[in-house]
């Protein structure tokens, strides 16, 4: 294959979805790779180390997706950038693509087969492709480092001559991959760590990184969780039991995380503003779900607020704030799922019967094919 890496266009979007570590294992499979020129300076990597590598160093977008056949990208393109693909390419990135109908119309009518990575099945299999599981461990150990930042004291005990400090009251709320990661974090920098879930399976993971879970066990509770290992929209009677558990315990702490996304919807409100109310002065919110609508509904994505003296922050790409690591790992997922669709000779033949190529494509052969952005018949 020609694989292309354009430079990543998006505000703020410092990530590059290849390294010269991935280059050098896509050449040695005998694919030819061509990367725009400073495409991965903001993730530390030089064009020099991707020339070194063996990769192509092109000026400008539209003569690095040329006569390519493969583009790689971080996220999806904007609308100035669709004019340089052509049909018959293919497209992998993080596409967004839940509910994105327009966006994958637009894709199919072009002839482009688009994979969304956001897509790949939760499988063992799939686990080296997980790129949502990739990045949002660095987010959740990015929030930890915002979250002590704006907290403006010490988040571990400190005894000293002048007297003892005492350790920050961390509660991470949604304990998928990026709150596991804020918890251990957290717990690294000596703080006092409690977690609340629906999902029953997480207990034990929170009590294994010595944190302390917070959450009403019914029998509700004890179904929460999907097969693919989302939790489930919780009926109204359990949040509000839910909500009056957790109300009490907030009041107690300096610093909250929340975490909480069901693929697809708006983000279930967590926190609200009595809750917030009831924190002391200085203490700190970190929403990381502020993109979707907001586990706190106060919060304002990629903005510090500051309600009833509590700062509030909604960082919508935590990731691309540790762009060198974000984009290595994002790389190696994408270098493993190339692997899926690469022929015996290195061609481009995605293997159409493998359960992680159908469940992550968006477009083929000019049609939409994923069942969440088909129209029902009717």
């Amino acid at each position: 294959m020609k694989i292309a890496v354009p430079m990543e266009r998006r505000e703020k979007e410092l990530r590059v979805a290849a390294t010269p570590e991935t280059v050098k294992k896509l050449i040695a499979a005998g694919h030819e790779v061509k990367i725009e020129k400073g495409a991965g300076i903001n993730s530390g990597i030089l064009d020099d180390e991707f020339v070194s590598s063996g990769a192509q160093i092109a000026a400008d977008m539209k003569s690095t997706l040329e006569g390519s056949d493969l583009v790689l990208k971080v996220r999806a393109p904007l609308d100035d950038e669709k004019s340089y693909f052509s049909n018959g390419q293919s497209l992998i990135a993080l596409l967004e693509p839940h509910g994105a109908v327009e966006e994958a119309n637009a894709y199919a009518q072009a002839g482009i087969t688009a994979f969304a990575m956001e897509f790949v099945p939760r499988i063992s299999r799939a686990q080296s492709m997980d790129a949502l599981s990739s990045q949002a461990n660095l987010a959740g150990y990015r929030a930890v480092l915002e979250a002590s930042h704006l907290y403006g004291r010490a988040m571990p005990m400190m005894m000293t001559a002048a007297g003892t400090v005492a350790p920050a009251k961390v509660f991470v709320m949604g304990v998928g991959v990026a709150g596991l990661q804020a918890i251990a974090t957290a717990r690294r920098l000596g703080a006092i760590v409690s977690a609340t879930d629906v999902r029953p399976a997480t207990k034990e993971q929170v009590a294994s990184l010595g944190a302390k879970f917070i959450a009403v066990e019914d029998d509700e509770f004890k179904a929460a969780e999907t097969a693919g290992g989302y939790a489930k929209q919780m009926s109204a009677e359990y949040q509000a039991k839910q909500r009056e558990l957790v109300a009490n315990h907030i009041s107690k702490q300096d610093i909250v995380i929340t975490t909480a996304l069901i693929p697809g919807r708006e983000a279930p409100e967590l926190v609200t503003e009595d809750m917030v109310k009831s924190m002391r002065a200085g203490s700190v919110i970190i929403d990381l779900a502020a993109a979707q609508g907001g586990n706190c509904k106060l919060s304002r994505p990629d903005e510090v607020v500051e309600v009833h003296d509590v700062k509030i922050y909604g960082p919508t790409n935590l990731p691309a704030s540790i762009a060198a690591d974000a984009s290595a790992l994002y790389a190696k997922n994408l270098l493993n799922f190339i692997a899926l669709i690469s022929g015996p000779d290195g061609a481009l033949i995605p293997n159409w019967d493998d359960e992680v190529v159908t469940s992550s494509a968006l477009t083929k052969d000019g049609k939409v094919v994923h069942p969440s952005l088909v129209p029902e018949p009717a």
